[in-house]
């Protein structure tokens, strides 16, 4: 795997056709709105300069070659955010244009031909976005074409199909299909995505069922020792082969900020329910992981502790800092007693990302870690999404907090979604789901020609 970059003009060079001048090195004054905005606009277009799937003979939704599936579906997440966190719609065609063309034929976010790079947290990831379209209440696509709320049912349905009680006593595997690299191993990020799924789903559309599998997914990941209990620190994950016995304790900023956001996710839903019990407990969840979330900041300054010193972080490895960002904003309008505590996180990130994003000919290239006080030389569509992400969610006191269908969420669901004509093909990752949502499904995984095997992210 390698970074897209100056080899195909890359952002040094493209920043400035998109740019249309060399600009200054970006100041971030974090009490201007318009500052804020300002550098956010920066960022995006730094991040835009990846995206080549509008040239001719390119793929809609993907970016330049280098980067995984899964991070394209990251990527839009950031613009969609963007646009809502600034009023910019300029990017917005593309984001739409882009969610369509890749959710597969059976509305799911499983398209053909990433069959040898697509798992469980891959599929999440475009999952998460097109939730956010949702409770967003971005611009609904055309009646004939799949919904927001409608893919996001299609990811939770096929992912909660793979649960896996032949080993470990439950789980999600890393990868979909036997023959990639990881089928053996059972991580912490596919089962977190899974459980924000739930959460999110449960919150938008009231559906308890969703609740359910929230907590089912908790509980699993709690009682297999993925999460320390004392500490509320989310570990890597183990393969199938010990029982899942023997955990790799590698610490990632995403599974901590997907666990936090979940959990404020559940909190909310709960509180608005009257139900005090629960939302007592996943408030208690929320401040707690909250709590112990400083193990990911240096100096106040938000880093990777499992590999961004001696810069040993890979391609996918440098964009998981967006990740955190964004959740700590979802977890701040959704769980208010969190606000103070994170915008000061945020607060105290920002000097970091302003002397990182130094690089380039164009000054505003954003570089891979903030703790130096300097740009590192690397550049990259990751870095771009964790200055971007970290820079907008400052704005997260002065927008809505993520819609419902009762407060202002205007997309339509399908709860059968995704699960369309998978009974005609052979599957032998099926496992069996008990929990069914709305009218009930099977989901059954189309397993597509065989190739070779993908590795994408650290184990």
């Amino acid at each position: 795997m390698r970074s897209a970059g100056l080899g195909w003009l890359g952002p040094l060079g493209l920043a400035l056709l998109t740019l249309g001048r060399a600009v200054a090195a970006i100041e971030i004054d974090t009490s201007s709105q318009d500052s804020i905005k300002h550098a956010s606009w920066v960022f995006a277009h730094g991040l835009m300069s990846y995206y080549n799937g509008n040239q001719t003979g390119q793929t809609v939704g993907m970016f330049v070659d280098g980067y995984y599936w899964w991070e394209s579906g990251a990527a839009w997440g950031s613009m969609l955010d963007y646009w809502y966190y600034t009023g910019d719609e300029t990017y917005n065609d593309i984001i739409t244009a882009a969610l369509l063309h890749q959710a597969g034929s059976d509305k799911n976010y499983m398209p053909s031909n990433q069959t040898t790079t697509e798992g469980n947290d891959d599929q999440a990831f475009w999952g998460f976005t097109v939730m956010a379209a949702a409770e967003r209440n971005f611009t609904n696509p055309p009646d004939d074409d799949a919904q927001w709320l409608e893919l996001s049912q299609g990811v939770f349905n096929s992912m909660a199909a793979r649960w896996d009680t032949q080993y470990c006593g439950g789980g999600l595997r890393w990868q979909i299909f036997q023959f990639n690299n990881g089928y053996d191993y059972k991580n912490t990020v596919s089962n977190a995505g899974l459980f924000m799924m739930a959460a999110r789903l449960a919150r938008y559309t009231s559906n308890d069922t969703y609740y359910d599998w929230a907590v089912r997914v908790w509980d699993w990941v709690a009682d297999v020792g993925f999460m320390n209990p004392d500490y509320y620190y989310f570990y890597d994950g183990a393969y199938i082969s010990t029982n899942c016995t023997t955990i790799n304790n590698l610490q990632w900023t995403y599974n901590a900020g997907l666990f936090l956001a979940s959990s404020a996710y559940l909190y909310n839903y709960t509180a608005t329910l009257g139900n005090t019990t629960d939302a007592t407990m996943w408030a208690n969840r929320t401040q707690n992981i909250l709590d112990n979330i400083g193990i990911f900041f240096k100096s106040g300054i938000m880093y990777e502790v499992a590999c961004e010193t001696g810069d040993k972080c890979n391609t996918d490895e440098r964009s998981f800092k967006a990740y955190l960002a964004r959740f700590m904003g979802l977890t701040a309008q959704l769980a208010p007693f969190t606000y103070d505590t994170i915008y000061n996180y945020l607060l105290t990130t920002s000097p970091g990302i302003a002397s990182s994003c130094t690089g380039g000919s164009d000054n505003v290239t954003c570089g891979a870690t903030w703790i130096t006080g300097e740009w590192d030389s690397t550049w990259g569509l990751g870095q771009q999404m964790c200055a971007l992400e970290a820079t907008q969610n400052l704005l997260v006191g002065s927008v809505a907090a993520p819609y419902t269908s009762t407060t202002g969420g205007s997309s339509k669901g399908d709860a059968s979604a995704g699960t369309s004509g998978d009974d005609d093909e052979e599957d032998s990752n099926k496992t069996t789901v008990g929990d069914r949502v709305g009218a009930g499904f099977l989901t059954s995984i189309v397993l597509f020609i065989l190739l070779g095997a993908a590795w994408w992210i650290v184990v």
